[in-house]
């Protein structure tokens, strides 16, 4: 569970598109941004474990529209780690330092991160646990961007980006499955 979230949280991907985002900003702030970054996803992401199942009783969203549509989303999201966009469209430009968009969220705590969050509450009371394992690496590997880009070079990290794609692919196939599984034996 914990290196599932690991991987929807995309560190590695998310490499270039922080230092892009931050390029201009003095390498002591951007520590502190990423951190600062770091801590608000973490926050979004625990409350949606203790309120993401309240939420989706009051939407009346079944666990199965959640796997279906999880598995969805992730396998989406694995296209584009496997497949890239074009550089231009992979490397946003800030004006001003950011804050909570897009850092926090959608990059870490993105759509993906936040219904397997929803659906590992549902399934274990250590969800919280794996939470926090996967956003501790998360946050070593993108305190260290600096260092993992000038070590990895671009091309190392998009190889580390793509395997994790192939990971993340066969975990959608999965999460889909059991969605689809749980739906047909609901009518029959």
């Amino acid at each position: 569970m914990a290196f599932s979230l690991f991987l929807l949280m995309d560190s590695i991907g998310n490499i270039p598109l922080f230092i892009a985002i931050l390029k201009d900003i003095p390498r002591k702030r951007q520590f502190q941004i990423i951190l600062r970054e770091l801590v608000i996803a973490l926050v979004v992401m625990v409350l949606f474990n203790y309120l993401g199942e309240f939420l989706l009783t009051a939407l009346q969203v079944s666990q199965y529209a959640v796997l279906i549509s999880g598995g969805i989303i992730l396998f989406l999201i694995a296209l584009k780690m496997i497949f890239p966009p074009a550089a231009e469209e992979k490397s946003p430009k800030a004006e001003k330092e950011p804050f909570i968009v897009p850092l926090a969220i959608p990059l870490v705590a993105g759509p993906a991160v936040l219904a397997a969050i929803i659906l590992y509450s549902r399934q274990t009371e250590f969800s919280i646990l794996a939470i926090i394992l996967a956003w501790i690496v998360t946050t070593l590997i993108l305190l260290s961007s600096t260092f993992l880009n000038k070590v990895m070079g671009e091309r190392g990290i998009l190889a580390c980006e793509r395997l994790m794609g192939l990971v993340l692919t066969m975990i959608a196939i999965q999460m889909f499955l059991e969605g689809l599984g749980q739906f047909l034996t609901m009518i029959h």
